[in-house]
């Protein structure tokens, strides 16, 4: 599953919680709610951990080639 992918899914389960709340009363919305708002949060931290996961090895790399090719100082 792509990350994109992912998320989609978890929104959907997430909307599909908020609109099973409506039929609950009231203290069962309140869990409700503040449980889809948990997975909301926490997939969104997942997706920006993965974004900033790629770009550190993207970056290694791109150090690691200009090292390559660069001329340095030898000390």
């Amino acid at each position: 599953m792509t990350p994109s992918t992912h998320f989609r899914a978890r929104l959907g389960a997430c909307a599909f919680l908020a609109l099973a709340a409506l039929g609950l009363p009231g203290c069962a919305v309140v869990t409700a709610v503040d449980t889809v708002a948990s997975v909301a949060i926490g997939t969104v931290g997942l997706a920006a951990s993965a974004v900033i996961g790629t770009a550190r090895i993207a970056g290694s790399a791109v150090g690691a080639a200009a090292d390559a090719v660069l001329p340095g100082s030898d000390k």
